[in-house]
């Protein structure tokens, strides 16, 4: 199956199709994330991959449904995007994400299914998130020392990740990011073994 990297800015992903459009690299397709649908044809991806892209767009629940869209079955969604404790710390940013998400793919939250489901398989808080992008812009000595401080704090934050970001992600400073992991199951997909 093919993997898709959305929103690669400089950062280009080897084996995946790589996408942006506001970016001085050279993306494999260059397409305005924020115009659907996506040149995609249905069930196309195995694997998709967004690093830090929601938070920049206009509708993360249309983006979501259309990565649904041209994902297959079974495919494996990765998103990264800013917490909201620390969300609206860059000038392009439109939101920050919560440990609340997920449920908005779950059919049993009656607070707002988005009507395609989505089973999360994992989710992860990050004090010192980027660090491919922190290590062109920090010195040597900051960058291992905040990659230290980092590691502890992502290990007590993600005993709960719920309880961290409802009580304590403030006492830290905020958390930069937070990771969804999501499995794709279409609904009357006979696989094949």
């Amino acid at each position: 199956m093919r993997k898709l990297n959305l929103g690669c800015g400089e950062f280009k992903k080897e084996g995946y199709v790589n996408v942006d459009c506001f970016s001085v690299s050279t993306p494999d397709i260059c397409h305005d994330l924020n115009s659907l649908p996506y040149p995609f044809e249905d069930s196309t991806f195995g694997a998709i991959e967004a690093d830090h892209l929601l938070e920049h767009l206009n509708d993360p629940f249309s983006v979501m449904r259309e990565l649904y869209r041209i994902a297959a079955d079974g495919c494996v969604i990765k998103l990264r995007v800013p917490h909201f404790s620390r969300g609206f710390t860059h000038a392009q940013h439109n939101r920050g994400f919560d440990v609340s998400f997920p449920l908005y793919f779950n059919p049993s939250f009656k607070g707002g299914y988005q009507g395609f489901p989505l089973c999360l398989t994992s989710m992860r808080l990050r004090w010192f998130a980027q660090p491919y992008l922190k290590k062109t812009v920090l010195s040597a000595p900051v960058f291992y020392a905040a990659t230290v401080a980092g590691k502890i704090i992502d290990l007590c934050a993600n005993f709960s990740p719920f309880l961290c970001s409802r009580l304590w992600c403030f006492w830290v400073g905020g958390f930069e990011e937070i990771e969804f992991v999501f499995k794709v199951e279409k609904p009357g997909f006979v696989r094949t073994i």
